[in-house]
């Protein structure tokens, strides 16, 4: 029984680092870092989550910005803590989505989910 439960748990850290290691080269083949990947996922699971398409490539660079964004504002250590920066966060995230005609269809509920999405992230990051 005990081996068996050793080989099981054996069997499924070896499954997990592999599709870790899968995930790893994905998102450096998309020329991304692993927190523009985060990124990325919540920007597109948003657009199928309300029906709606965004092309590939800008979708990357969205990523990106969303990230930069975030990583400025994210720098005061009690961030997560101060309303005034949090209103201004989701305010410029506001702003950076609607330059980059994100969603394409208007929806307050997508603004919400990426602000909360994005505070969720950096606050259980690790550093």
């Amino acid at each position: 029984m005990r081996a068996e439960v050793i080989g099981d748990f054996s069997d499924e850290i070896i499954k997990l680092y592999n599709e870790l290691r899968v995930e790893m080269a994905s998102f450096g083949e998309m020329g991304i870092d692993f927190e523009e990947k985060e990124f990325y996922d919540i920007l597109l699971s948003l657009a199928h989550k309300y029906d709606f398409t965004y092309p590939e490539g800008k979708l990357l660079e969205l990523s990106k910005e969303v990230k930069k964004l975030i990583d400025e504002k994210a720098k005061y250590t009690d961030w997560n803590k101060r309303d005034d920066i949090k209103a201004e966060l989701q305010f410029d995230l506001m702003i950076l989505l609607d330059e980059w005609g994100y969603p394409p269809v208007d929806s307050k509920e997508v603004y919400k989910e990426i602000f909360e999405q994005a505070e969720n992230f950096k606050k259980h990051r690790m550093v």
